[in-house]
């Protein structure tokens, strides 16, 4: 049987971001991992969206932001395209201690929100 352990849902102001992005470049890189700049290629709605997963993957664990790392949960593509998470270092204990086996995520954004919801399953 399969048990959800927590939800967590995140929503980020894509303007809003972005001016963040904008004034502060070096926050992408705080924020990001290689891998994820890399696959956003810049575009800020993609990166709005992975911020949004990392936020609501604390949600799911039932923690607040600096509970971990920003890098300590990376959205990466699955084989066929869909969005999945590693989760590694801080989370990934945290994650161990609630009994978390396997993460979903969806992410979505238009041009002025990027939402993502994560589901963490025991």
């Amino acid at each position: 049987m399969t048990l959800i352990s927590g939800v967590g849902v995140d929503a980020v102001d894509v303007a809003r971001f972005g001016a963040a992005l904008g004034r502060h470049p070096a926050i992408a890189a705080r924020l990001f991992t290689d891998g994820e700049r890399s696959e956003a290629a810049g575009d800020v709605q993609r990166l709005a969206a992975r911020f949004a997963a990392k936020e609501a993957a604390m949600k799911a664990l039932g923690r607040g932001i600096g509970a971990f790392g920003w890098h300590d949960v990376e959205v990466v593509r699955a084989d066929g395209g869909a969005p999945s998470l590693r989760v590694t270092a801080r989370a990934a204990s945290l994650a161990r201690g609630r009994g978390v086996s396997r993460w979903h995520v969806s992410l979505t954004h238009t041009a002025t929100v990027a939402v993502a919801m994560v589901v963490a399953e025991e």
